[in-house]
């Protein structure tokens, strides 16, 4: 079996958001595994692209020689299937959804439904899919007619963080989440609002430039809190471990989460976390490490952020279990020992 393939992924991939991490870390492990790795970049806006965009993405995969392997971000691949059902007899394609397309934040009914038929059609036509989580492969079997032994789970690997101490006086609470309706930062400022009469400091980091009505929306709310000053909007940042080093509570109020990455690593630093109940958090963050809220409930997300912060014996409680599941969580050579094992041993 020849260890060539081509990756090919939408945007840019030095985004500083999990998906594009996990391809960041398959593309380098491959490689440091003698893989040959061709990165086929297939534009910007997707899974929405122009017109234009996308029939340049659809004639640079048609490029690639018969035969040849080529794994597709599901950013992109979820909308390719036109191309998917012309090249799959000649290529042998691979799917990497982090999570079905249709399950975004925003959606309205057509478009969840013209989403979850294109990309059923497509991952019809892939040799395999890869995903990064067990809820994702639930999914895909149960929603989308895939066969589970036409999937592989591989979920992201982690690094081990430098424990945060936790005992923080003001408790400082980190959230870190590109400023996207999905992320629920509306719900975390609104929650924060509600236990302004408790001593705490916040830090929200993240890209601000994926959804700019967003970043503006969040901007204005902030400043009409009164709680600009507690407050940090810090944007991108190229290294979160040592914020996360420093904060005390870890929260996120996502409307939903393909994996989650981001509460993997706030586990590898012992974070107690507050999160919402939705996808596969409730798979990531154990219950006696963090509380989980429903989706969209501000009073219950003020009350378990206010109960972390009021309560020393229970944040120092959750952070040592966080911490015990942080040590139990895979490395990134096991992730990528994983794919690498099934392109191998696929037909």
């Amino acid at each position: 079996m020849s260890r060539k393939i081509a990756f090919a992924f939408p945007g840019d991939l030095a985004l500083k958001t999990g998906g594009y991490a996990y391809d960041r870390r398959v593309i380098d492990g491959l490689r440091n595994r003698g893989w040959d790795v061709q990165c086929l970049p297939l534009g910007d806006g997707f899974p929405n692209p122009s017109l234009e965009t996308k029939a340049l993405a659809e004639d640079l995969l048609s490029r690639l020689p018969d035969g040849a392997q080529v794994l597709v971000d599901g950013l992109a691949f979820g909308v390719l299937d036109t191309w998917a059902e012309r090249e799959s007899k000649r290529l042998r394609i691979v799917a990497l959804v982090h999570h079905p397309l249709a399950l975004e934040t925003g959606l309205d009914a057509e478009q969840q439904q013209d989403l979850a038929a294109s990309e059923r059609k497509a991952i019809a036509c892939a040799e395999h899919v890869i995903v990064t989580s067990s809820m994702t492969a639930r999914e895909l079997s149960s929603s989308y007619s895939v066969p589970p032994e036409k999937i592989t789970v591989a979920i992201p690997g982690i690094e081990p963080g430098t424990p945060a101490r936790g005992e923080g006086d003001p408790a400082h609470i980190v959230s870190i989440g590109t400023l996207i309706p999905r992320k629920g930062h509306d719900v975390l400022t609104a929650a924060l609002k509600r236990i302004e009469h408790l001593s705490w400091t916040a830090t929200i980091v993240g890209s601000h430039d994926l959804s700019p009505r967003t970043a503006r929306e969040i901007e204005v709310q902030l400043a009409e809190s009164g709680l600009a000053e507690r407050i940090s909007l810090a944007g991108e940042v190229a290294d979160v471990r040592p914020v996360l080093a420093s904060a005390d509570i870890f929260a996120l109020a996502s409307r939903f989460e393909g994996y989650g990455m981001v509460f993997a690593e706030a586990l590898s630093h012992g974070l107690p976390i507050v999160a919402c109940r939705t996808g596969a958090v409730p798979d990531v963050v154990p219950e006696e490490a963090g509380i989980l809220t429903g989706i969209d409930d501000i009073d219950a997300f003020a009350e378990a952020l206010g109960s972390l912060v009021a309560d020393m014996e229970l944040r120092q409680r959750k952070a040592e279990a966080a911490r015990r599941a942080g040590a139990l969580l895979p490395n990134w050579d096991r992730t990528v020992d994983i794919i690498a094992d099934r392109l191998e041993t696929l037909p």
